[in-house]
């Protein structure tokens, strides 16, 4: 396998991993000496790693003794074939860790126990649908006294981010290429994150855009907001909440956009896809960035995207701009019962 070098992520960066991972590693001692390794669910609270249990067990036999803490993610995972048709070494795996050391203690405040068990409940039950935890409700006083609590306060944080930052751009832009052709679930999302660490990286065919902008293959959660502002004055979504705008594009099988010189998101659209027929959704130029061919390059990227690209039939409803998609060869559907209904456009092709 090829060595790679990796970058020193900042701190908050490290600690944003740590925070979002859903599982983490613990390894530390008993107090015989004999080591223990745990994966443990676990919150990022007022600057220290929270977990919870019994207060019979390993875990409670652990306070007081020091710790290491470690998240990881994969990023991808690229053969050998990405470098070389016959040799094996280049294979390689991108990915970000991060690791905090700290001493273990128990945390006995009931007030403080409630604050982090409604930390837990936030991460891993963000729909919510709970009466909310706190030190004083009788639907909780029994469990916030059984359930032991733990903190590791990180008085040590490091990140690594291996993402190809020792590799020549133009093979990084060779692993783009691939990655965006292999379309594996993740490689989109892949493809920024690698982007993002190796600006200097030749923008590959299938991402050019127009100048002062910057494709995005995978739109994440955190641009949920972003999307739901950039949709506000949709006429189509005129009748829908904000909320159920949120919650539809991260349910979409694809979600592609295109960021400003600053960062801003400038354009965004969605599908949902069962692999044979998709529905295009949304697509959203904001105002001041229309008639510069970015809603074309968006388009063309979420038609070409992994979930999409061997979908049969593609749908979408518009009532303007019919010639653009028609462009890529959408037709009329013909199933309007009167002349306002919105237009339906299909896209039949032959699967790749």
């Amino acid at each position: 396998m090829r060595k790679e070098s990796y970058f020193r992520a900042p701190r908050e960066v490290a600690l944003a991993l740590l925070a979002r991972a859903q599982t983490v590693h613990v390894a530390t001692t008993r107090p015989d000496g004999l080591p223990v390794l745990r994966a443990m669910n676990a919150v990022l609270v007022d600057g220290a790693i929270a977990v919870h249990g019994a207060h019979l067990g390993e875990k409670a036999s652990t306070v007081g003794r020091p710790a290491v803490v470690s998240a990881e993610e994969v990023v991808a995972q690229l053969p050998s074939y990405f470098f070389d048709a016959q040799r094996g070494c280049p294979a390689a795996t991108f990915y970000r860790s991060a690791q905090a050391h700290g001493r273990i203690a128990e945390v006995t405040d009931r007030a403080e126990k409630a604050r982090v068990l409604q930390a837990f409940m936030e991460k891993y039950q963000p729909e919510g649908r709970h009466v909310r935890v706190t030190a004083d409700d009788p639907l909780y006083a029994a469990s916030v006294d059984e359930t032991l609590v733990l903190r590791i306060p990180l008085e040590q944080v490091d990140g690594k981010d291996k993402l190809g930052q020792n590799r020549p751009p133009a093979q990084l832009q060779h692993v783009l290429e691939r990655l965006w052709a292999r379309g594996d679930p993740g490689d989109a999302a892949a493809v920024d994150a690698i982007r993002d660490a190796n600006p200097a990286v030749p923008e590959p065919p299938f991402l050019t855009s127009p100048q002062g902008v910057t494709l995005r293959c995978a739109l994440a959660a955190e641009s949920a907001d972003e999307v739901a502002d950039l949709l506000a004055d949709a006429e189509w979504l005129r009748s829908v909440g904000r909320d159920a705008v949120v919650r539809a594009h991260l349910l979409a099988s694809a979600w592609v956009g295109a960021r400003g010189p600053e960062g801003e998101l400038v354009a965004s659209a969605r599908a949902m896809s069962d692999g044979c027929v998709a529905y295009l959704a949304d697509i959203i130029v904001a105002p001041r960035w229309r008639k510069l061919g970015i809603g074309r390059a968006v388009i063309r990227l979420l038609l070409d995207h992994p979930t999409l690209r061997h979908a049969h039939s593609l749908r979408l409803q518009t009532r303007e701009h019919r010639d653009v998609f028609e462009q890529y060869g959408f037709v009329d559907a013909a199933w309007r019962r009167n002349p306002d209904d919105p237009v339906e456009l299909v896209l039949e092709r032959r699967t790749r």
